[in-house]
Parts: C-alpha cells; sequence; structure tokens
C-alpha cells in the first residue's frame, strides 16, 4: 500500500483533532535542478514523509522532475521561482537587466532587490520572467500546490506583489512565508508586513519554517530536533534531498543524502505519527483547517 494512504487515513480520521494539533508540510526543494535530486524527491514520496516539492521549471532536469510527479499522486508539486543563482525561462535579450548572456541570475540579491524598487524597466522585466515561470509551471498540466522563492527572494515586497498579481491568474493559492522561529530582528518587519499582505489577498501560508538556519543540514537528528519542538499552527519543513551529494556548486557543502535518509527514517515516521498531522502540501483540506 501507498505509504500516503497511511497519512490520509489517519488525517481523515483526526481532522476533528485538527486545530488543537500542529500541522505540518515536509518539502524538497530544488526539485528539477538534477536527477539526482529527482530521485530523491520520488523515493522520499514513496517509501517516507516526503508530501511536496517545488519545482524549478528552467533547471536542467525539470522536464524529468515533471515527469516523476505526473506518475506521483502522493506528491503536491509547487514553483519554486528562481530569480537568483539559477537558469530563467526567458533568453537574455528578453530581460537583459536580470541576466547574463547564457540566461543566468546572479546572486547579488541585496544589490538587485535594490534595483527592483529603483529602476521601472528593471520591473518590467521581472514581472515578465515571473510570468514566464507561472506558464511554463502551468504547461506542466500539475495542480500549482505553493509559490516559494529561491534563497526566498519572494519576501522582497516588490517581488511579492508581481507574484500576487500575477499568481492569481494562475490560481496561485498558498506562499511559504519565510518565518523560522528565532529569526533575526531585522528580518521581522518584512515578515510581519509579508503576513499582512498574504492573509489580505486571502492567500493560505504556513505560521513557521524550518530548513533556514539548518539549510543542507537537516539530517536525523536535526529533524527529530524540530519535531519534538513543534510549535502550535502549520509548520513547513524545507529539505534539498538528493541521492548523491555534490549535485551543484549553489549547494557546496550540503548533505543531501543526510536529508534524504531522514526523509526515510522510521524514527521521524514515528515521530510525526506521535505529534502532529502530516499534511500533503498546501493542497490537503488539513493544512487550511483554523
Amino acid at each position: 500500500m501507498h505509504d500516503w494512504l497511511f497519512f490520509t487515513r489517519r488525517a481523515a480520521q483526526e481532522r476533528c483533532d485538527v486545530v488543537t494539533r500542529p500541522r505540518l508540510i515536509i518539502t524538497a526543494d530544488d526539485y528539477g535542478l538534477h536527477e539526482a535530486v529527482n530521485e530523491a524527491v520520488e523515493t522520499a514520496c514513496l517509501h517516507g514523509v516526503l508530501g511536496a516539492a517545488s519545482l524549478m521549471v528552467a533547471a536542467p532536469a525539470a522536464a524529468d522532475a515533471i515527469a516523476r510527479a505526473r506518475r506521483l499522486p502522493g506528491l503536491a508539486v509547487g514553483l519554486h521561482l528562481v530569480l537568483a543563482d539559477g537558469a530563467a525561462v526567458l533568453p537574455p535579450e528578453r530581460i537583459p537587466d536580470l541576466v547574463d548572456a547564457h540566461g543566468v541570475f546572479n546572486s547579488a540579491m541585496v544589490r538587485n532587490g535594490a534595483r527592483f524598487f529603483l529602476l521601472p524597466r528593471l520591473r518590467r522585466q521581472l514581472a515578465a520572467e515571473i510570468r514566464a515561470q507561472f506558464e511554463a509551471f502551468a504547461a506542466t498540466g500539475l495542480l500549482l500546490d505553493h509559490v516559494n522563492g529561491h534563497k526566498h527572494f519572494h519576501l522582497h515586497p516588490t517581488v511579492l506583489s508581481l507574484v500576487l498579481s500575477i499568481g492569481r491568474e494562475f490560481g496561485l493559492r498558498a506562499v511559504r512565508l519565510p518565518s523560522e522561529p528565532g529569526s533575526g530582528p531585522w528580518l521581522r518587519p518584512w515578515l510581519a508586513l509579508m503576513r499582512r499582505r498574504l492573509d489580505k489577498a486571502g492567500i493560505a501560508h504556513n505560521d513557521h519554517v524550518f530548513g533556514i538556519r539548518e539549510s543542507g543540514g537537516l539530517d536525523e537528528t536535526v529533524l527529530l530536533g524540530i519535531l519534538r519542538d513543534l510549535p502550535d499552527g502549520l509548520s513547513e519543513v524545507y529539505l534539498h534531498p538528493a541521492v548523491r551529494d555534490g549535485v551543484a556548486s549553489s549547494a557546496a557543502g550540503y548533505r543531501h543524502t543526510d536529508e534524504l535518509a531522514a526523509l526515510l527514517s522510521t524514527r521521524v515516521r514515528d515521530a510525526i505519527a506521535g505529534c502532529c498531522l502530516l499534511c500533503r502540501g498546501y493542497s490537503d483540506p488539513a493544512a487550511v483547517c483554523s
């Protein structure tokens, strides 16, 4: 029996308790980056506790990721919007102020964020690229479960405005709020603003996120620690699993295989069963209960 049947049956049985039990979404980011990532997502969905993945639509192995997702009804797939440190959908001549000659975004997020505020031509190019990524996701035929930004760039107010305005045309229903317990005080006003804007727009979001401080290192021990202290409300834990390490220079030092092992761990599975209600993405009815 597919492992997810256990969790969906459990969710149905405990729906009346959902407001008093912590709820949890476990997501794999960078889906489509490499076939080693895609294989790990498929394995963790079929045999572990993974319920969602965030797809990079212009990444090298996106086609393979889409093909796997189509045969994984237990996997909720969202858009991992890439506006830094990755490939664009549009050709360089369409967005010359955003990418290099090879169509790749740089990683100078602070500088680029200031330019988004100041330069109208840049915002027009940004809007065009965001629309193109939504269109590319729509072309897959997959249900859009959620949207989040690579390196959390969707926290930028200009990017978020475009995500909300363009996303509605494509069935946007949920956005990750990158609010990890213990976030620095400099970040809190931005998170509060984002939360207010999502609520006003009627877009679902998590209450807490885990994976920022331990990015690339969410092994079994770390994940069990998160589950031990899981707060009330809806939490999302995001990981970067792969069947081998060293899948990309942008993820240097990430322990992808340790994160995959955590998703397959029986100790993690048992801890989840004892502490919270596991949701299959934001499309799971339990995820949006209040």
